[in-house]
This record gives C-alpha cells, structure tokens and sequence, in this order.
C-alpha cells in the first residue's frame, strides 16, 4: 500500500515537472513575416495548437460543429478538430475546479480535459490562471459555451455531448446535440512542424495559361 501511494507521488510530480519545464503559448502560422500577428497557438503542455480566432463560424449544433472543424482549412494546415474533454476514455471529463470537494484540482489531472486545462491553466502552472472570457489573450473572439468532441450518453435526456463554459466557473456540462454552441478549432500537434506547399495564384495562372496553348497548338497540328 505504501509502495504504491508513493509510486503515485512520484507520478505527479514528475508530470508537474513535465509541465512546468515548458509552458507557453507559441504563436503559430503568422500571417505575414514579422507582423506578429498569428492564426494559431501552440500549447507545448498538451501538445495541442488552438486556433487564435475562437469564433470563426458562429453558434451551431453538434453535428455541423464537428464536420466544420473537420473541413476547417487554416493557412494551408487541415486536420483540425474540436477540443476533447476526456483524454484517457474514462467515461467522464475531469473537473478541473477541484479533485475533492476543499481541493484544487491538480494541473496533471487537469490536462485529461483539453479545455478545462486552457481555462484554468492556460501556459501557466498556476490554478486559476488560464485563457477566460474575460482574459482571452492571446486569443480573441472567445465565447461563452463551445462545444467538445466528447459525448455523454447515459444523460437523462439521451444523447448529449460536453460542453465547456468560458463566462463562468461551471466545469464540464452537457447539452443536447442539435442545441446551439460555439466551435473552436484545435489540431494535434504543432502546426509548426507541418510542412505547406502553397501555390501562388500567379503560378496557376501561368500554369493554366500554359494547358491553354498546348490546347491550341494540339488542335491547329489536328486540323
């Protein structure tokens, strides 16, 4: 018994280590060089970039938010999705308001729910000192209730899914699928490490126009 409370112990610790030795949001997918100005952040905690607009596509229900972050195309970048708020398939979301009823929940346990981690601790190890609706840098557009990927299905009233509240301290709720919510985009992984081929309009252009003589010169060698 004592050997395993210890081993949990060490495992805390060691992830609070883990988090602590990094800690940032870095701006990603900068809309031109220098501006300082970026499309996304990449949370080096969780491994996650978050869309820097957080309402991109206005309130909609379940189903429409999940294909629209599925099609959501950002600099070139796709693979986006909405954020989870059960990451080890639990059954539940993680509260992060607290593990017990007179104790803050720890930042480890917190990275099992994607938003709750942002909202209470953003890229800092401190409870309490996350990305809000009334802190949103460096963010913008926040909201207050967006929908999660994660479902609940025992509910009373049948088939919901998450819900996260960023104009309260609510912790993690439930919502009938075809209700209305905001979306906000998120991508495993860095978006830094994506390699986009753009192709400039002036090279289709010039490639186009290309195809169109050979067309012509295919039809005047024919006639």
């Amino acid at each position: 018994m004592k050997k395993s409370y210890l081993m949990g112990v060490l495992f805390v610790m060691s992830a609070l280590i883990t988090l602590s030795a990094n800690a940032a949001l870095i701006g990603r997918l900068e809309i031109s060089p220098g501006s300082g100005i970026y499309q996304a952040y990449y949370d080096d905690q969780l491994d996650i970039t978050w869309a820097a607009d957080a309402n991109m596509n206005g309130r909609m229900d379940w189903y429409t938010a999940n294909s629209w972050a599925a099609g959501l195309v950002i600099d070139g970048v796709s693979g986006w999705r909405l954020p989870n708020m059960d990451i080890d398939n639990s059954g539940g979301p993680q509260d992060c308001r607290f593990l017990s009823r007179d104790t803050l929940a720890s930042q480890a346990a917190c990275t099992d729910s994607e938003y709750g981690h942002l909202y209470y601790y953003g890229a800092g190890t401190t409870h309490g000192s996350g990305v809000t609706y009334s802190s949103p840098s460096p963010f913008s557009n926040i909201q207050s209730v967006y929908w999660s990927s994660t479902t609940e299905t025992v509910g009373i009233r049948g088939d919901n899914a998450y819900v996260f509240v960023f104009s309260g301290d609510f912790g993690p709720l439930f919502a009938l699928k075809d209700g209305l919510a905001y979306a906000w985009a998120v991508y495993s992984g860095d978006v830094g490490n994506v390699n986009v081929v753009l192709v400039p309009a002036a090279v289709w252009l010039f490639g186009s126009g290309l195809l169109g003589l050979a067309g012509v010169a295919v039809r005047k060698k024919a006639a």
